[in-house]
């Protein structure tokens, strides 16, 4: 992937060296403990709706806000991972601006967090073991840049390309929040089964991954970033971390009807689609009668 050199984003926020957050917040309701973290991290997992919003339904309460402990920094001038994410951020502000732009609206650009272990966000307190996270209150992206490493290593999803696509994927839930999608979302909880609402989920996080391909439809087309393989590693990364994949690895059965992100085959489908085609409408995951 071609980055370096490419304008970086001011709106990166840099809490690594700060320990994390402040006392107190968490979740209201009933304790949580380690069979319930298990939950929410097999049903979220990453590149998706925050974690902390499963933990809170399982503890009964809503997530409290919290306030961060110390004031934002930049991140070091010659630390070469933060500067490759605040290059795909600025990239992704570039893209979006432009769409939104061009369908008569104003694109509000979301702070990204570097964080190492723990965080305080106005969806309740962040960890590292989350993987990243979109907060919608507060209109923050939250990532631990150790993730990385379990992505290659442990996934077995390596390349610059496939870390673009997750903020890419994390933006794009931005895009949903700003569209008034989460919104939606939001009001059909309780509304429904937990089945009918898994899969309202699923329509949700392939959107967010359409919306990923319709930033490197965009990209390429105003910068050629894509270098050769850079779509493989995307594509890779999409399906190492589809449901049925993440169930299969982790030694469990495969249950569609828990499955909260969609399939391998799902979510390489609609990244290449928006990849394809650069559409948001033709990202509308919502009203397709196929996945």
């Amino acid at each position: 992937m071609k980055w370096d050199g490419n304008r970086q984003s001011d709106n990166v926020e840099d809490r690594r060296d700060g320990g994390g957050s402040s006392g107190g917040g968490g979740f209201g309701g009933r304790g949580i403990g380690i069979g319930s973290i298990a939950i929410a991290l097999v049903a979220s997992y990453f590149l998706g709706i925050n974690p902390m919003t499963v933990l809170s339904v399982l503890s009964g309460g809503s997530p409290q806000a919290q306030s961060q402990s110390a004031p934002a920094r930049k991140p070091p001038a010659d630390d070469r991972m933060a500067a490759f994410v605040s290059t795909v951020l600025a990239d992704t502000e570039d893209v979006w601006k432009d769409v939104f732009t061009k369908g008569g609206a104003t694109y509000k650009e979301p702070k990204l967090v570097l964080f190492r272990g723990t965080t305080a966000t106005a969806c309740g307190q962040g960890q590292a073991a989350m993987g990243p996270f979109y907060c919608p209150p507060d209109q923050k992206v939250y990532i631990d840049l150790g993730f990385y490493e379990t992505l290659k290593n442990q996934l077995g999803a390596p390349g610059d390309f496939a870390q673009a696509y997750v903020i890419a994927h994390e933006v794009g839930h931005h895009v949903q929040n700003l569209l008034g999608i989460t919104a939606k979302m939001d009001k059909m909880r309780g509304r429904v089964s937990q089945v009918e609402y898994n899969a309202l989920s699923v329509r949700l996080e392939l959107q967010a991954d359409c919306f990923a391909g319709v930033w490197a439809n965009h990209a390429q087309a105003a910068r050629q970033l894509l270098e050769q393989g850079d779509v493989e590693e995307a594509m890779n990364a999409a399906a190492k971390i589809g449901d049925d994949a993440l169930q299969r690895s982790s030694g469990g059965q495969v249950v569609p009807d828990s499955f909260t992100h969609g399939t391998s085959a799902q979510r390489q489908r609609w990244f290449n689609l928006g990849l394809n085609n650069g559409s948001v409408k033709r990202c509308d995951t919502f009203s397709a009668s196929q996945l």
